[in-house]
């Protein structure tokens, strides 16, 4: 091997590393344009069934099958934001107007039922409540919510990208097919395609099972809240139901939500007769809902979306938490039902392969 070899190959890996490089750094660029993509396709995904119930039951052209689909997502999407107005409405004139005094006095005579309570049983958790100041905070939320508002510029840019990619991925279903195929070597082509097909069929199927999931636990939820009277129950249904969307840990943060919008909805009453047992009461019935939602609805509509077993999905969840955080748990499934589609159509020989994909 001479010099002059040598030379090449380093210079040939030295290019190679500069272009991976400059490729990531693209990628870190745009990487907004990258998540429009992923939820425009999502969008796609779940639209497939409208879309396809449309043209072959209605008889639709697919431009308006996709125009009407287009359309019962921004009902869907207006209709969500016009529940949320009348209450952001009224925070911000409360906020406007807000006595921090008089909020803080009515905080800590809760906190002060609450440790007389507990104390007159023996149980001093509450005590080192009082000392702690959760007040000087609040001159910050009018900040905050500048914040917000600046934001929402940004949001409607993203909003409107979204749905003009979802649309061409809704018209032309073929869009990404074709897309992914480009990257695709020519010999692997074919099978390529034929999985990618049955992706897009199951992520379809697992999305609107997601909705399902959601609409069932909303519905619950709000049962609940409604029986107790819980001011904003709807507003506060629907996020604790959206939260569940984070596996696991979503459902413990819906539900301390639930518990101090509980409490804090009744300030003005006692807390020993009135708060306390309306918010057990909320939390056991928060709790069943749960339940439900587990070892009923969950495990039935994920494994018939998805294929797998209720352990197997578990056991995916908990690995993508592990490697990846919060954001590994949630696109966990989709990424392992995605690759078992692949490894199915790759090395369909495979003995491990074929335990996991028998029933695909």
């Amino acid at each position: 091997m001479n010099s002059k070899t040598i030379s090449n190959g380093i210079l040939r890996a030295v290019l190679i590393i500069l272009g991976s490089a400059l490729f990531l750094f693209f990628l870190y660029k745009t990487r907004s344009v990258i998540i429009y993509i992923i939820i425009a396709a999502v969008l796609s995904l779940m639209g497939r069934p409208i879309i396809r119930f449309l043209k072959r039951k209605l008889k639709f052209p697919n431009t308006l099958a996709v125009i009407t689909t287009m359309a019962l997502f921004l009902g869907m999407l207006f209709g969500l934001i016009s529940m949320f107005i009348p209450l952001i409405a009224k925070q911000g004139r409360n906020l406007s107007l807000l006595d921090i005094n008089q909020l803080q006095y009515n905080i800590e005579n809760l906190l002060n039922q609450a440790n007389d309570y507990f104390v007159s049983r023996g149980i001093n958790v509450l005590e080192q409540l009082k000392s702690v100041d959760v007040f000087s905070n609040f001159k910050a939320i009018p900040n905050l919510l500048n914040t917000v508002i600046g934001a929402v510029g940004s949001l409607s840019i993203g909003l409107f990208s979204v749905l003009f990619i979802a649309f061409f991925f809704m018209k032309d279903s073929q869009l990404l097919h074709n897309g992914l195929m480009v990257i695709v070597p020519d010999k692997t082509e074919g099978r390529f395609a034929a999985s990618l097909e049955k992706i897009e069929d199951l992520l379809s199927r697992y999305f609107i099972g997601l909705l399902t999931q959601i609409t069932i636990l909303f519905v619950l939820y709000t049962i609940i809240l409604l029986i107790f009277r819980v001011d904003n129950a709807i507003v506060i249904a629907f996020l604790c139901a959206l939260l569940n969307l984070i596996p696991y840990v979503g459902p413990l943060i819906g539900g301390a939500i639930m518990l101090l919008l509980t409490m804090t909805s009744h300030l003005e009453q006692d807390f020993q007769t009135q708060i306390l047992p309306t918010t057990i009461y909320v939390m056991i019935f928060y709790f069943v809902a749960q339940m439900i939602d587990n070892f009923v609805s969950q495990p039935r509509i994920f494994s018939q979306a998805t294929k797998a077993h209720p352990l197997e999905i578990f056991l995916v969840i908990i690995i993508g938490g592990l490697l990846f955080g919060i954001t590994g748990m949630i696109v966990a499934v989709p990424m392992y039902t995605a690759l078992k589609v692949i490894l199915k159509e790759f090395l369909a020989d495979n003995k491990i392969v074929k335990s996991l994909t028998k029933d695909l």
